[in-house]
């Protein structure tokens, strides 16, 4: 049997619902996810100091950038955990590991933005 494929549509119409769903995601995430909400507390918070403290665009490119990338990581982390759960919630080895790993990734992100703003701002 021949699998459909899933149509997106083209041009301005796929445009458009790329950019509705990346609402709805970016929506969900602010409304569910209370880590999702603190991170982006402090990115607001830090996004006009990297603008104030770098001296470059380079140097402010890293800094915000940094931020948006523990977003983005964030955002990952949560929809490994909303498949894990949706397979089940009991406890297995597997679903643990994949958890592990999305929450070790953001705090690998977190090191990022320190390890950057420590070189940008004090070398």
């Amino acid at each position: 049997m021949i699998e459909q494929e899933k149509f997106n549509g083209t041009g301005v119409a796929r445009l458009r619902r790329a950019l509705r769903c990346s609402y709805v995601g970016l929506t969900t995430a602010y409304r569910n996810e209370e880590a999702f909400r603190q991170e982006l507390v402090v990115c607001l918070i830090l996004t006009p100091v990297a603008c104030w403290l770098g001296d470059t665009g380079v140097e402010r490119a890293l800094l915000v950038g940094s931020l948006l990338i523990l977003l983005i990581v964030e955002i990952l982390n949560s929809a490994v955990e909303a498949v894990v759960d949706r397979i089940g919630l009991e406890h297995h080895e597997l679903s643990g590991l994949a958890k592990d790993l999305g929450s070790a990734a953001v705090f690998l992100a977190i090191v990022q933005i320190v390890v950057i703003w420590f070189l940008v701002l004090f070398t």
